[in-house]
């Protein structure tokens, strides 16, 4: 079947992009995507639920015939799921897909790294809010130390694959953490981004006034480290990247609350148990999963996956009211950031 070029949604956003959730457990209990208070009793996916590796690599093939060239996997923490470099090795196998990234909280890379490279994959974005562990060790909901984190984010740049360092920021939380991040990783010629705290799901406690701006961000980075702004490598890039002056060390920005990046999004999601979602914030589904097990072909998977994309019309950031959109949301852990 022949690859097909410019799938356009309802507004002219081409599909490229898919981010494939292979678990929704997680060892940590960040507040912002799963609460320890929420999620103590609740009973997660079993395996029967779950996509399998061969499932997975089925529907990526139908979407690389789409257009999708890149992929990243996620979660909940991704490294939870049994065998997870054998996925990487059969998704990197399939004609069309020329970037595959993972997304992380980080603590396992120490054991996963040298695989996760060897089986193909690129480039790996680590999750860490804070350099202090009071702060961390509060946030992760875990006790885990920032020095676990710092083992696997240098244990993946030992391996050789591209690091990038995620910060999510809240204000009265750990926005007074942003400097000493900045100092670290430019020190360690890393990229650091920072997310603004969004209203992912419906249990994080979100409120607009907890949000710090990445305008406010930029402006105290700025009053002490110059930096110089750095062009967009493709279209659809979320996040606006500026360079520490007379270095490589970046800094990129991501502001999906105070400048919404919805006219350009190129992404598509699919949960671990086979739906797929057109925005981060929609609160239904397309059961791929189940078309796929009643026994659709290649054709009839492309062709609903199409139709899906076609009449995309999510753009829930720019059209976020007032404070939130009160609408349910699927949480974050279920479907990855």
């Amino acid at each position: 079947m022949k690859t097909m070029d410019n799938l356009i949604d309802s507004l002219d956003r081409p599909l490229r992009d898919l981010r494939i959730s292979v678990i929704d457990q997680c060892n940590f209990r960040c507040a912002y995507c799963m609460p320890e208070k929420e999620y103590a009793h609740r009973s997660f996916l079993n395996r029967e639920e779950l996509l399998s590796f061969q499932e997975i690599e089925r529907i990526v093939q139908a979407f690389a015939l789409l257009g999708v060239n890149k992929l990243r996997i996620t979660g909940g923490e991704p490294l939870l799921r049994k065998n997870l470099p054998d996925l990487i090795n059969k998704l990197s196998g399939i004609s069309g897909i020329n970037d595959i990234a993972l997304t992380t909280n980080g603590y396992y890379l120490p054991l996963y790294s040298k695989y996760l490279k060897e089986a193909g994959l690129k480039r790996v974005n680590i999750s860490l809010d804070a350099m202090e562990d009071s702060i961390f060790t509060k946030m992760n909901g875990r006790n885990v130390k920032v020095s676990s984190i710092l083992k696997g984010i240098f244990a993946a740049k030992e391996a050789g694959l591209e690091v990038k360092i995620n910060m999510v920021v809240q204000k009265n939380v750990n926005d007074h953490q942003i400097i000493p991040m900045v100092q670290f990783f430019k020190e360690n010629d890393m990229t650091l981004r920072f997310i603004e705290f969004m209203d992912a799901g419906n249990s994080n406690g979100w409120k607009l006034d907890q949000v710090v701006t990445i305008k406010e961000i930029h402006d105290r980075i700025q009053a002490q480290y110059p930096l110089e702004q750095v062009s967009f490598r493709y279209y659809g890039e979320v996040a606006k990247r500026y360079r520490h002056v007379g270095t490589n060390a970046e800094i990129g920005y991501i502001s999906s609350v105070s400048d919404a990046f919805c006219s350009t999004c190129t992404r598509v999601r699919l949960s671990a148990d086979g739906k797929i979602y057109k925005c981060l914030f929609a609160n239904q589904g397309f059961d791929i999963k189940k078309l796929m097990r009643e026994g659709a072909s290649t054709g009839q998977i492309v062709a609903s996956v199409k139709d899906i994309w076609k009449g995309r019309t999510d753009r829930y950031s720019e059209d976020r009211v007032n404070d939130t959109n009160q609408e349910r949301k699927i949480e974050m852990y279920y479907i990855g950031g």
